[in-house]
This record gives C-alpha cells, structure tokens and sequence, in this order.
C-alpha cells in the first residue's frame, strides 16, 4: 500500500458510489499537469518492467480525460511488436478497439471523447486484445474497479468472469485513489493488476 494513500471506506460511508465518484472525481481534477506528468512517467515505467506487460499484440490504452493518468508516454515507448489501440463505443454501449497513431484521423464520440475514425467492421473485438488498460475512479488491493459508472468496461469484458487473461486487465489511476474497501456487483470484472504512480500492483484472486 502506498504510504500517501488516501484510503476511503467506502463499505462503511452512506453516500454512496454516485458521491464517492464525485469525491474521488473532484480530487483527481484538482491534480496540477506538473504531477499527472509525473505520474505519465512513473506509470509509463512500471509497465514497462512488469513481465506482464512484455509480451507482443494489441495494447488497448485510453484517451486520458478529467484529470485521468495520460498514457502518451507509453504509448510513445512500446515495442515494435506491440500496436496501440484506443476504445470506439459501439451503438449497444459495448467497447471495440482501434489501432491509432499519432497523426490518424480522430472523431468525438457522443461523450467528447476523441476515437479512431475506423470505421466498426475494422475494430478488434476486446478478445483480441493483449492488454487492456483502463481509467479508474477508485480500486481496492482485489482487484474491484471504480469506474465513471457507464459500464462499459464491465459489459465488454464479461467473458473474463469465465476464463483467464488475456486480455490482461490493468486499472490505471493515482496512489491517493486506493479504497480500503469496496462493493462489489455480479457484473464487475476485475482487474488483473493496478498500476498507479508508486507500485505496479498483481491484485489478490477472488475468494
């Protein structure tokens, strides 16, 4: 556990998951460039020593938005074997993925969030993934995952209930952003690891 973690029990509080985003969202907008730069780096390298993360395929990263860790370092960095890949809402709120590199056409989705301009037939089903990165709101040292409450993420990856990796889950989010607890649904998928800017963390398995 990070020594400057700001640990949130959320189990314990009744506000709730809709207010515990709102705090833990608040936080981490509060956060100056100076140090989600900093974090880019520190995350970009614990990856990158992780043997986890060594292997070839499509990595599925994520276009950083309110203060999430941005991942243009990384991206910046893999290997020649290794094809970066952002998420493309499709119409029945699932996620498909597209291979993007700088300078390829971009398109907002209804959310603002910018996706490859590759048209849905082109995209990579998650199973087709190595590794997924996702942004996060909050994580406990299991593996549960505190997303923006959309689903996305949970209603792609459900196959991952029934059998191992890949893909390889990795949340990505800061040390502060630890739960000393959390709810968890049915439907959550959990993360394999979580990376932040102090550790490269393999999540305890269920049970």
């Amino acid at each position: 556990m990070a020594e400057d973690a700001i640990l949130i029990d959320s189990s314990a509080t009744a506000r709730g998951k809709s207010e515990l985003r709102a705090t833990l969202r608040a936080q981490r907008l509060a956060l100056p460039a100076a140090a989600r730069m900093q974090a880019a780096e520190a995350v970009a390298g614990h990856l990158q020593r992780h043997p986890s993360f060594a292997g070839q395929g499509y990595v599925a990263g994520y276009w950083a938005m309110a203060g999430e860790v941005p991942l243009h370092v990384l991206q910046m960095r893999l290997k020649a074997d290794q094809v970066w890949c952002l998420p493309c809402i499709q119409p029945d709120n699932s996620l498909r993925f597209a291979p993007w590199r700088p300078g390829d056409e971009l398109l907002n989705n209804r959310f603002g969030i910018p996706e490859p301009a590759l048209a849905a037939e082109s995209q990579l089903p998650p199973e087709a993934m190595t590794v997924i990165l996702m942004p996060l709101l909050g994580f406990s040292r299991g593996g549960e995952r505190l997303g923006m409450g959309g689903g996305y993420y949970d209603r792609s990856l459900g196959f991952r209930q029934r059998q191992p990796s890949p893909p390889f889950l990795v949340g990505v989010g800061y040390a502060f952003q630890e739960l000393a607890t959390m709810h968890s649904d049915p439907w959550d998928v959990r993360l394999d690891a979580v990376v932040t800017e102090g550790e490269f963390l393999l999540c305890a398995p269920a049970g």
